[in-house]
């Protein structure tokens, strides 16, 4: 039979699992493939990674090459077993992430934020990972009037802005047109309104109209699609649509690089794995390469700044 690989995205929003690269035939190798991991607690030939959809992408695409070049466990250690590789990568936001974790529905949660303490209490035998690091950058339209008028805004004027105290743009500046001002945010769940909410808001609420996007994509999106559109795109989203968003200083600090690893950009993340317990053998073989140059290689790629 002819050997296939599986990768398995699956999204919040989209209530069903799409399975890539896959035939009908290699479907039902994976059930069997399944099944065998069910009666063989020697070697787990899958592992499911779930939460921030920021670093899902990331994981997917080292996952990708790692199954492209091995096929099956095998090839990666001559010590493993002849099962085919399948990794599974949920997105759903970082909290779900540590759920998963927590719960045991997944091997690792991905978030795209600090796990806390109290997460860190419930899993047990935690273990971090720090892949990278992203930054929020305040980013509108390149088309919108603020883009000709100015590139800074001051912590108090975006905390105006996403409370709903300034409504239209010209309660920012007055020589600005009367237009309403669309708030886009991450739903309420995801690291990134957490980081937002922290480093900029504080005690002070994020306007209750305010749109909320189910991803990071769906928030740039918005911010492209839209003149009048104000949102804390991902610093990777930005690097990703270069010339459709236009990142704006914040107290006169450009999102950058090195502003972001020497902490003078305010409003940055990081980008990490956990797990409950040690690795297994095969869990270590892929972190392994999620955690060398060729995995930074991929996360600098997608537009992050990756550990050094």
């Amino acid at each position: 039979m002819k050997r296939v690989w599986s990768i398995i995205i699956c999204l919040s929003l989209i209530f069903a699992m799409v399975l890539t690269g896959c035939t009908s035939q290699g479907a039902d190798v994976q059930t069997n493939s399944n099944k065998e991991n069910e009666t063989n607690n020697e070697f787990k030939a899958e592992m499911t990674f779930n939460g921030s959809s920021t670093l899902a992408p990331v994981i997917t695409a080292i996952a990708t090459e790692f199954i492209e070049e091995n096929t099956t466990w095998d090839k990666v250690d001559s010590s493993f077993p002849d099962k085919y590789i399948s990794i599974y990568v949920s997105a759903g936001g970082s909290g779900a992430g540590v759920k998963a974790v927590i719960e045991g529905t997944a091997d690792f949660g991905m978030l795209a934020r600090e796990v806390k303490s109290e997460e860190l209490e419930k899993i047990g035998d935690a273990k971090v990972y720090k892949l990278g690091v992203d930054a929020l950058t305040i980013s509108i339209n390149p088309e919108n009037p603020l883009a000709q008028l100015r590139d800074n805004l001051t912590t108090e004027e975006v905390k105006k802005i996403f409370a709903g105290e300034y409504k239209y743009w010209d309660e920012l500046d007055s020589s600005l047109p009367h237009r309403e001002i669309v708030v886009v945010i991450r739903d309420l769940s995801g690291g990134a309104h957490e980081v937002f909410q922290k480093s900029v808001m504080g005690d002070t609420q994020i306007r209750p109209d305010a749109i909320q996007s189910p991803s990071m994509g769906a928030l740039v999106t918005k911010i492209i699609e839209n003149k009048d559109a104000i949102g804390y795109a991902s610093y990777g989203m930005v690097n990703q649509n270069k010339g459709k968003l236009m990142p704006l200083k914040v107290d006169g600090v450009e999102p950058t690089e090195q502003t972001i690893v020497d902490g003078s950009y305010k409003i940055s993340r990081p980008l990490i794995v956990v797990k409950r317990g040690e690795l297994t053998a095969p869990q270590k073989a892929f972190m392994d390469v999620v955690m060398s140059e060729k995995g930074a290689e991929v996360i600098e790629e997608m537009g992050f700044v990756p550990v050094k």
